[in-house]
């Protein structure tokens, strides 16, 4: 499993900063995990994950239910 920072999302997804944090609120895009005091980082599988779905036309529900789903397989991974 990789980590990758913020500017490396940026650059696989191709949104912004403020766009990112958005479709997290959203349910949209996956939260990242805390990698320390004050940095964070995402799961590259995940933003794979939800990069196919983007390119393959999900609709967002679809987004959605793929987030949660992510998000559950994350905490059994704990």
């Amino acid at each position: 499993m990789a980590l990758i920072p913020l500017p490396e999302v940026i650059r696989q997804s191709g949104l912004s900063r403020s766009s990112v944090y958005h479709y997290i609120d959203e349910g949209l895009f996956p939260r990242p995990v805390k990698i320390g005091e004050r940095a964070v980082a995402w799961i590259s599988s995940e933003i794979a994950a939800v990069n196919e779905a983007r390119i393959a036309g999900k609709s967002r529900e679809e987004l959605k239910s793929l987030v949660s789903k992510l998000q559950i397989a994350r905490q059994g991974c704990a």
